[in-house]
């Protein structure tokens, strides 16, 4: 490949992925109550499969 014709191709999928990163930053904001959510329960399914987990030990049967 011609070294302008790469170029030309790398400066055009730059500015496709500025025009993306863009996009997501204005619409982060409208997203943050649902993250926020999502974040609690996955911290939820993590502190119970920990607990699922955990080794138990038996007491002795006298």
């Amino acid at each position: 490949m011609h070294p302008e014709t790469h170029l030309v191709l790398h400066r055009a999928h730059a500015a496709e992925l500025r025009a993306e990163t863009d996009a997501y930053r204005l619409a982060a904001p409208a997203e943050r109550p649902r993250r926020l959510r999502t974040r609690l329960g996955w911290t939820l399914v993590d502190i119970g499969l920990r607990l699922a987990a955990a080794p138990r030990t038996l007491a002795p049967v006298p």
